[in-house]
């Protein structure tokens, strides 16, 4: 039994030599070490950096595939609403914008290649918000109709040919250079042109025009080729005169078609001049109500000092 006592005692001496306790702190070295520590500046605080992982070159090149499906995606949208929109706009449109029944045409004298070279080259010294008329464009009209019917084609066809199978070749000439109007902003500019017998033809194919109950222009006849039109603030050119002309063999019936550039001249037919030339052209012309009494009316001929001008077919 002492033997075990004293082997206790060993043991506990050992543990106390092992793990000596610690010194006790007062109560005034805690308040001390607390009031030393409020003291001290705090320590600085670090901003916190969000590191962002570069993407994998794999993850980039598996997006590109779907960016461009996206891209082509509302492209397609796009696509489809403007279709739509033009679809309803046409749907919106009269019937007679799809199946016209009426049409603007007019009756005129073809020009040359020979005259059209020299008056393009006038056309070069217009400036500012003018549209010249294009080479394979220019005429000499003779008669407008400004709606026509379809229907009626081939009347009118049949009244060209009957007012031109007696009449000879003409000789054209070309004289100064005009406005229309002649006051104020003009909105054409175009060059005289005279020829023996072209009055009385004029005259003759609106008169038969009229006995059909076609529409023709209201304004008195003058003729003359348009060289440009008037589209905004332009200066005007200073008179020229031109000493050229051409043997006129036949005139033309036009359909003329409108676009945002301009118009587009279809030719609907031919009428030859067949008759001699040594002909009275002045005596070979005649209305279908001339066939049973000479016409006596002059109404429909310009005077030498009118000074209206046709109506150019836009």
């Amino acid at each position: 039994m002492k033997i075990r006592k004293s082997q206790g005692k060993l043991q506990n001496k050992q543990k106390v030599e092992q793990n000596p306790e610690k010194p006790r702190v007062s109560d005034l070295d805690a308040a001390l070490k607390i009031r030393a520590e409020a003291d001290l500046p705090a320590a600085p605080v670090q901003a916190v950096r969000r590191v962002t992982q570069p993407r994998r070159k794999d993850e980039a090149e598996a997006s590109a595939p779907r960016k461009a499906q996206e891209q082509q995606a509302s492209a397609d949208f796009r696509e489809r609403r403007e279709r739509q929109a033009t679809q309803e706009s046409r749907g919106r449109a009269t019937p007679e914008q799809h199946t016209p029944t009426t049409g603007r045409f007019f009756y005129a004298l073809k020009v040359p290649a020979s005259i059209t070279g020299p008056l393009s080259e006038a056309q070069r010294k217009l400036k500012g918000n003018w549209r010249t008329t294009g080479r394979d464009q220019m005429h000499v009209t003779l008669c407008y109709l400004p709606s026509a019917p379809l229907d009626r084609l081939a009347e009118l066809k049949a009244l060209g040919a009957r007012l031109t199978e007696n009449l000879g070749p003409m000789d054209v000439k070309l004289r100064g250079t005009g406005y229309f109007p002649n006051e104020g902003s003009p909105r054409v500019w175009f060059v005289k042109v005279e020829a023996e017998g072209l009055d009385e033809l004029a005259a003759g194919l609106r008169a038969g025009v009229q006995e059909l109950g076609i529409e023709t222009e209201e304004m008195g006849f003058k003729a003359h080729i348009t060289l440009a039109r008037r589209k905004g603030p332009a200066p005007r050119v200073p008179p020229m005169n031109f000493e050229l002309g051409w043997k006129a063999g036949g005139a033309t019936l036009q359909r003329s078609h409108l676009q945002k550039t301009g118009p587009i001249y279809e030719q609907v037919s031919t009428f030859r001049f067949q008759a001699p030339a040594f002909q009275v052209q002045s005596q070979a012309i005649a209305t279908p109500s001339e066939t049973a009494s000479p016409q006596t009316d002059t109404g429909n001929s310009p005077s030498p000092t009118q000074q209206t001008q046709a109506q150019e077919p836009s």
